[in-house]
Protein backbone atom coordinates (compact mmCIF):
# COMPACT_ATOMS: atom_id res chain seq x y z
CA UNK A 1 0.00 0.00 0.00
CA UNK A 2 1.74 3.42 -1.03
CA UNK A 3 2.29 5.59 2.17
CA UNK A 4 0.01 8.85 0.38
CA UNK A 5 -2.80 6.80 -0.24
CA UNK A 6 -2.41 4.73 2.73
CA UNK A 7 -3.02 8.24 5.07
CA UNK A 8 -6.55 8.25 4.26
CA UNK A 9 -7.96 4.29 3.22
CA UNK A 10 -6.17 2.90 6.52
CA UNK A 11 -7.62 6.24 8.57
CA UNK A 12 -10.38 4.08 9.40
CA UNK A 13 -8.10 1.56 11.57
CA UNK A 14 -7.66 4.26 13.95
CA UNK A 15 -11.33 3.73 15.29
CA UNK A 16 -12.07 0.31 14.52
CA UNK A 17 -13.59 -0.41 18.24
CA UNK A 18 -14.35 -2.89 20.25
CA UNK A 19 -17.73 -2.03 21.57
CA UNK A 20 -19.19 -5.11 23.72
CA UNK A 21 -17.29 -14.38 34.12
CA UNK A 22 -17.19 -17.73 34.10
CA UNK A 23 -14.12 -20.10 34.16
CA UNK A 24 -12.06 -18.50 30.91
CA UNK A 25 -13.79 -19.15 27.78
CA UNK A 26 -11.45 -20.23 24.56
CA UNK A 27 -13.25 -20.14 20.86
CA UNK A 28 -14.76 -23.58 19.60
CA UNK A 29 -12.73 -23.27 16.01
CA UNK A 30 -10.88 -20.62 14.91
CA UNK A 31 -9.30 -19.39 11.34
CA UNK A 32 -6.33 -16.94 11.12
CA UNK A 33 -5.58 -15.94 7.48
CA UNK A 34 -3.24 -12.33 6.50
CA UNK A 35 -5.50 -9.74 5.46
CA UNK A 36 -5.88 -9.40 1.51
CA UNK A 37 -4.42 -6.38 0.63
CA UNK A 38 -7.25 -3.90 -1.03
CA UNK A 39 -5.60 -2.74 -4.59
CA UNK A 40 -8.73 0.51 -4.73
CA UNK A 41 -7.03 1.67 -1.21
CA UNK A 42 -10.02 1.31 0.58
CA UNK A 43 -10.29 -0.84 3.52
CA UNK A 44 -13.71 -2.09 5.45
CA UNK A 45 -12.71 -2.49 9.44
CA UNK A 46 -14.88 -4.20 11.46
CA UNK A 47 -15.85 -7.24 14.45
CA UNK A 48 -19.46 -9.10 13.62
CA UNK A 49 -20.73 -11.22 15.77
CA UNK A 50 -23.76 -12.86 14.84
CA UNK A 51 -25.53 -15.74 16.70
CA UNK A 52 -22.44 -17.44 17.82
CA UNK A 53 -20.16 -16.48 14.62
CA UNK A 54 -17.50 -13.96 15.10
CA UNK A 55 -15.53 -12.50 12.73
CA UNK A 56 -12.62 -9.35 12.58
CA UNK A 57 -10.80 -8.17 9.72
CA UNK A 58 -7.43 -6.24 8.69
CA UNK A 59 -6.41 -6.20 12.40
CA UNK A 60 -2.75 -5.89 13.73
CA UNK A 61 -1.50 -7.96 16.79
CA UNK A 62 -1.37 -4.76 18.41
CA UNK A 63 -5.11 -4.22 17.48
CA UNK A 64 -6.20 -7.63 18.58
CA UNK A 65 -4.16 -7.31 22.10
CA UNK A 66 -6.32 -3.65 22.28
CA UNK A 67 -9.23 -5.71 22.30
CA UNK A 68 -8.50 -8.54 24.62
CA UNK A 69 -7.17 -6.19 27.30
CA UNK A 70 -9.89 -3.55 26.99
CA UNK A 71 -7.19 -1.00 26.31
CA UNK A 72 -6.43 2.06 24.16
CA UNK A 73 -3.91 2.22 21.21
CA UNK A 74 -1.50 4.65 22.64
CA UNK A 75 -1.68 2.11 25.63
CA UNK A 76 -0.46 -0.81 24.03
CA UNK A 77 4.33 -1.21 23.62
CA UNK A 78 4.99 -2.97 21.05
CA UNK A 79 7.71 -3.11 17.66
CA UNK A 80 6.15 -1.62 14.65
CA UNK A 81 5.79 -4.75 12.75
CA UNK A 82 2.86 -5.68 15.30
CA UNK A 83 0.92 -2.99 14.06
CA UNK A 84 1.47 -3.10 10.69
CA UNK A 85 1.25 -7.23 9.85
CA UNK A 86 -3.12 -7.14 9.51
CA UNK A 87 -5.09 -10.63 10.21
CA UNK A 88 -8.50 -11.47 10.15
CA UNK A 89 -9.73 -13.92 12.61
CA UNK A 90 -13.52 -16.19 11.58
CA UNK A 91 -14.02 -18.05 15.16
CA UNK A 92 -17.10 -19.92 16.39
CA UNK A 93 -18.21 -18.98 20.00
CA UNK A 94 -19.03 -22.26 22.39
CA UNK A 95 -22.65 -22.94 22.89
CA UNK A 96 -23.84 -22.07 26.22
CA UNK A 97 -20.99 -18.95 26.31
CA UNK A 98 -22.32 -15.54 26.19
CA UNK A 99 -21.30 -12.73 23.85
CA UNK A 100 -20.64 -10.19 26.28
CA UNK A 101 -17.46 -7.97 26.52
CA UNK A 102 -15.89 -9.80 28.96
CA UNK A 103 -16.01 -13.11 27.18
CA UNK A 104 -15.12 -11.71 24.22
CA UNK A 105 -11.80 -10.54 25.77
CA UNK A 106 -10.88 -13.73 27.11
CA UNK A 107 -11.57 -16.25 24.51
CA UNK A 108 -9.31 -13.58 21.96
CA UNK A 109 -6.79 -13.01 24.37
CA UNK A 110 -6.58 -17.31 24.54
CA UNK A 111 -6.68 -17.29 21.24
CA UNK A 112 -3.97 -15.23 20.91
CA UNK A 113 -1.64 -16.35 23.32
CA UNK A 114 -2.40 -19.95 21.80
CA UNK A 115 -1.84 -19.06 18.23
CA UNK A 116 0.79 -16.66 18.34
CA UNK A 117 2.34 -17.30 21.68
CA UNK A 118 1.81 -14.04 23.15
CA UNK A 119 3.71 -12.72 25.91
CA UNK A 120 2.65 -9.51 28.04
CA UNK A 121 3.04 -7.60 31.00
CA UNK A 122 1.26 -4.36 32.40
CA UNK A 123 3.29 -1.04 33.49
CA UNK A 124 2.44 2.16 34.42
CA UNK A 125 3.66 5.78 32.50
CA UNK A 126 2.73 9.21 32.66
CA UNK A 127 1.64 10.63 29.71
CA UNK A 128 0.82 13.98 28.64
CA UNK A 129 -2.87 14.20 27.44
CA UNK A 130 -5.74 16.31 26.45
CA UNK A 131 -8.89 16.26 29.39
CA UNK A 132 -11.99 17.07 27.49
CA UNK A 133 -13.87 19.33 29.79
CA UNK A 134 -16.87 21.71 29.68
CA UNK A 135 -15.68 25.24 29.12
CA UNK A 136 -16.85 28.57 30.85
CA UNK A 137 -20.24 29.01 29.76
CA UNK A 138 -21.32 25.86 30.11
CA UNK A 139 -22.25 22.48 27.82
CA UNK A 140 -24.03 23.27 25.16
CA UNK A 141 -24.66 20.35 24.00
CA UNK A 142 -28.58 18.74 23.72
CA UNK A 143 -29.11 14.86 24.73
CA UNK A 144 -30.30 12.74 22.07
CA UNK A 145 -34.11 12.23 22.59
CA UNK A 146 -34.61 8.67 23.60
CA UNK A 147 -36.99 7.35 20.74
CA UNK A 148 -39.66 4.69 22.16
CA UNK A 149 -38.64 1.23 22.22
CA UNK A 150 -34.91 2.43 21.92
CA UNK A 151 -34.52 0.47 25.17
CA UNK A 152 -35.79 -3.18 24.17
CA UNK A 153 -33.56 -6.02 24.07
CA UNK A 154 -30.71 -6.00 21.79
CA UNK A 155 -31.15 -7.74 18.39
CA UNK A 156 -29.28 -11.34 17.91
CA UNK A 157 -26.64 -9.84 15.41
CA UNK A 158 -23.87 -7.28 16.83
CA UNK A 159 -22.04 -4.92 14.32
CA UNK A 160 -19.36 -2.79 14.92
CA UNK A 161 -17.78 -1.59 11.81
CA UNK A 162 -15.71 1.05 10.63
CA UNK A 163 -14.55 2.25 6.55
CA UNK A 164 -12.33 4.38 5.43
CA UNK A 165 -11.60 5.54 1.72
CA UNK A 166 -10.47 9.17 0.01
CA UNK A 167 -14.25 10.36 0.91
CA UNK A 168 -13.23 9.77 4.77
CA UNK A 169 -14.11 8.09 7.68
CA UNK A 170 -17.45 6.55 8.96
CA UNK A 171 -17.74 4.57 12.05
CA UNK A 172 -21.22 2.84 12.44
CA UNK A 173 -21.93 1.53 16.13
CA UNK A 174 -24.97 0.05 16.15
CA UNK A 175 -28.37 1.37 17.52
CA UNK A 176 -27.80 4.83 15.40
CA UNK A 177 -24.54 5.94 17.04
CA UNK A 178 -22.20 6.84 14.56
CA UNK A 179 -19.17 9.29 14.05
CA UNK A 180 -18.71 10.64 10.65
CA UNK A 181 -15.05 12.34 9.61
CA UNK A 182 -14.93 13.62 5.92
CA UNK A 183 -15.50 17.13 4.09
CA UNK A 184 -13.55 19.81 6.62
CA UNK A 185 -16.63 18.71 9.30
CA UNK A 186 -16.86 15.87 12.07
CA UNK A 187 -20.60 14.91 12.76
CA UNK A 188 -21.93 12.66 15.15
CA UNK A 189 -25.22 10.99 16.43
CA UNK A 190 -25.95 9.74 19.61
CA UNK A 191 -22.52 9.45 20.56
CA UNK A 192 -21.33 9.54 24.30
CA UNK A 193 -18.60 11.76 25.66
CA UNK A 194 -16.79 8.72 26.73
CA UNK A 195 -16.21 7.12 23.70
CA UNK A 196 -15.77 11.19 21.59
CA UNK A 197 -12.85 11.55 23.60
CA UNK A 198 -11.56 7.91 22.70
CA UNK A 199 -11.90 8.70 18.98
CA UNK A 200 -10.25 12.15 19.44
CA UNK A 201 -7.46 10.59 20.57
CA UNK A 202 -6.68 9.19 17.24
CA UNK A 203 -6.83 12.42 15.62
CA UNK A 204 -4.96 14.51 18.52
CA UNK A 205 -1.08 14.43 19.59
CA UNK A 206 -1.93 12.81 22.74
CA UNK A 207 -4.59 10.84 24.32
CA UNK A 208 -7.42 12.28 25.39
CA UNK A 209 -9.41 11.85 28.73
CA UNK A 210 -13.33 12.37 29.09
CA UNK A 211 -13.58 14.62 32.14
CA UNK A 212 -17.45 16.17 31.21
CA UNK A 213 -18.97 14.47 33.68
CA UNK A 214 -21.85 14.25 30.94
CA UNK A 215 -23.84 11.07 31.02
CA UNK A 216 -25.89 11.43 27.80
CA UNK A 217 -25.40 10.81 24.46
CA UNK A 218 -25.55 13.86 21.57
CA UNK A 219 -26.09 14.79 18.20
CA UNK A 220 -23.23 17.31 17.42
CA UNK A 221 -21.22 18.43 14.19
CA UNK A 222 -17.84 19.98 14.59
CA UNK A 223 -16.47 22.48 11.23
CA UNK A 224 -12.79 22.42 11.38
CA UNK A 225 -10.53 23.91 8.49
CA UNK A 226 -8.69 22.11 5.69
CA UNK A 227 -5.42 22.19 7.50
CA UNK A 228 -6.79 21.15 10.48
CA UNK A 229 -8.62 18.33 8.68
CA UNK A 230 -5.62 17.24 6.74
CA UNK A 231 -3.24 17.37 10.27
CA UNK A 232 -5.95 14.91 11.89
CA UNK A 233 -6.05 12.67 9.36
CA UNK A 234 -2.18 12.27 8.88
CA UNK A 235 -2.32 11.80 12.95
CA UNK A 236 -4.85 9.26 13.05
CA UNK A 237 -2.30 7.44 10.04
CA UNK A 238 0.15 7.39 12.18
CA UNK A 239 -1.49 5.95 14.93
CA UNK A 240 -2.50 3.24 12.96
CA UNK A 241 0.28 2.11 12.08
CA UNK A 242 1.24 3.75 8.57
CA UNK A 243 4.63 5.19 7.81
CA UNK A 244 4.30 8.17 5.91
CA UNK A 245 7.19 10.20 3.85
CA UNK A 246 8.78 13.33 4.90
CA UNK A 247 6.35 15.50 2.27
CA UNK A 248 3.50 14.15 4.56
CA UNK A 249 4.48 14.68 7.81
CA UNK A 250 5.63 18.19 7.11
CA UNK A 251 2.07 18.70 6.12
CA UNK A 252 1.60 18.73 10.10
CA UNK A 253 3.28 22.51 10.11
CA UNK A 254 0.42 24.01 8.59
CA UNK A 255 -2.14 22.86 11.30
CA UNK A 256 -2.70 25.47 14.22
CA UNK A 257 -5.70 23.56 15.91
CA UNK A 258 -7.41 26.80 16.13
CA UNK A 259 -10.48 25.67 14.38
CA UNK A 260 -10.66 22.72 16.37
CA UNK A 261 -10.49 24.32 19.67
CA UNK A 262 -13.28 26.76 18.28
CA UNK A 263 -15.86 23.85 16.81
CA UNK A 264 -15.19 22.87 20.49
CA UNK A 265 -15.98 26.10 22.28
CA UNK A 266 -19.17 26.39 20.21
CA UNK A 267 -20.55 23.11 22.03
CA UNK A 268 -19.56 24.50 25.32
CA UNK A 269 -15.78 22.03 25.59
CA UNK A 270 -12.46 22.87 25.60
CA UNK A 271 -9.11 20.40 25.29
CA UNK A 272 -6.68 21.11 28.59
CA UNK A 273 -3.04 19.62 28.03
CA UNK A 274 -2.35 18.11 31.71
CA UNK A 275 -0.49 14.81 32.62
CA UNK A 276 -1.72 11.92 33.51
CA UNK A 277 -0.29 8.11 35.16
CA UNK A 278 -2.13 5.57 32.51
CA UNK A 279 -1.76 2.22 32.31
CA UNK A 280 0.34 0.38 29.68
CA UNK A 281 0.58 -3.24 27.79
CA UNK A 282 3.94 -4.06 27.08
CA UNK A 283 3.91 -7.08 24.15
CA UNK A 284 7.30 -8.90 25.15
CA UNK A 285 6.97 -11.15 22.64
CA UNK A 286 4.58 -12.73 19.58
CA UNK A 287 5.19 -14.72 16.38
CA UNK A 288 4.79 -13.11 12.94
CA UNK A 289 3.25 -15.93 11.84
CA UNK A 290 0.15 -17.82 13.62
CA UNK A 291 0.10 -21.23 13.75
CA UNK A 292 -2.11 -23.70 11.65
CA UNK A 293 -5.34 -23.21 11.47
Amino acid sequence: MQPIKALVSLLALAFAPLAFSQATPQFEVASIKPSAENQNYTVNIGIHIDGQQFSCSYYSITDYVRMAYNAKQYQIVAPDWMASQRFDIKARIPAGVGSGREQLQEMVKALLIERFHLKVHKDSKEFPVYALEIAKGGSKLKETPVEKGAEAAPAAATNISASGSAQGVNLDYGNGSYFSFKDDKIEAGKLDMKRFAEIMSRFTDKPVIDMTGLPGNYDFELKISEEDHRAMQIRAAISAGVQLPPQAMKLLEFSSGDSVASALQALGLKLESRKAPLETIVIDSADKIPTDN
